[in-house]
């Protein structure tokens, strides 16, 4: 097996990539930069000698993580250690809703009434929401957008309670999904993200969101600007904003100040005349501070992150090829 540091004798393998691994983290401040794909080797020595071309600019606190369509996993950074993610949970809660209320394109789905407990919940001031009201109707679309865009978390416990007649019904479903899709180092334990005890790694919700947006129905929710709410004459906007650098797509923001800063993205990187999307999870930026502060702090880790696989995924996969 050929790797980017050279060729491995066939006895031990794993011990010498431990080594190779704690050279690594010892050199660079206990940071870790392996894709789970190096460890295994894909006999070709391909994706190592990838990763090593790319040199990206990882955040230099929390973990985070980097995967492309049609390559894999580029890279970790950070302790793979299961932590507080806010509402980045609400990318599991859509996940499960779309997986047993499918969408198909143009579609709206069901009319769902807004109970009085979301509409209660509306009004509080120590979390985000959506401003709806005891009766309302409005169409499990509409209602993803409102849970996704501004992050509305008495929206994600009414669609839970839609779906599965209570959260806790509901968050049993999570669990199972994660537990399918491989996600070890995850627990949920609601479906907003605001309890400090759903916890979850980089590297998990990196699986989310690569299964996740091969949903027609999410991957265009989740890419929307801002969305309207019936009644309203104003607009509500997405918390991602991300979206505004050319070829995001998506995915989540979550913050809180246990859980700092977090965000899931997708982007599009362009290779001449097509086009690869790339994704990337960035946790735990500026715990201890404020939401505002930490969502800002890993809006900008992301795009540091973006910005270096647009200018060098291309060049280096042409390499490779």
């Amino acid at each position: 097996m050929r790797t980017a540091y050279g060729r491995l004798p066939r006895e031990r393998p794993a011990v010498l990539w431990g080594l190779v691994a704690a050279l690594l983290a010892g050199g660079t401040g206990g940071w870790l930069v392996l894709p789970d794909g190096v460890g295994r080797g894909d006999g070709t020595g391909r994706l190592p000698a990838l990763v090593a071309g790319l040199d990206l600019p990882w955040p230099s606190e929390g973990q985070a993580a980097v995967a492309a369509d049609r390559v894999g996993d580029l890279g970790t950074a950070g302790p793979r250690r299961a932590v507080p993610i806010a509402s980045v949970t609400k990318v599991m809660t859509a996940y499960v809703i779309l997986k047993g209320h499918p969408l198909r394109d143009g579609q709206d789905g069901p009319s769902v009434e807004v109970d009085g407990q979301a509409a209660a919940e509306a009004h509080s001031l120590s979390e985000s929401t959506a401003p709806v009201v005891e009766g309302q109707r409005l169409t499990q679309r509409k209602l993803l957008e409102l849970m996704l865009l501004p992050s509305a978390n008495n929206v994600a416990r009414l669609l839970a309670r839609w779906d599965a007649g209570s959260q806790e019904r509901f968050v049993a479903k999570m669990n199972a999904a994660a537990a399918r899709l491989g996600m070890t180092d995850t627990t949920y334990t609601g479906a907003s993200g605001i309890e400090a005890t759903t916890l979850s790694t980089a590297a998990d919700q990196l699986k989310l969101a690569r299964e996740a947006m091969k949903d027609p129905a999410l991957r265009a929710t989740v890419a929307l600007r801002s969305t309207v709410v019936p009644g309203r004459a104003e607009p509500v906007r997405n918390t991602n904003e991300l979206l505004a650098r050319p070829g995001v797509v998506g995915l989540k923001t979550g913050s809180s100040t246990p859980a700092g800063g977090n965000l899931v993205w997708a982007a599009e990187v362009r290779e001449g005349e097509k086009r690869r999307l790339v994704y990337g999870v960035v946790l735990g930026q500026c715990t201890g501070t404020s939401p505002s502060e930490g969502r800002r702090a890993a809006l900008e880790s992301s795009g540091r992150l973006l910005d270096a696989l647009q200018e060098k995924l291309p060049t280096v996969l042409a390499g490779q090829a």
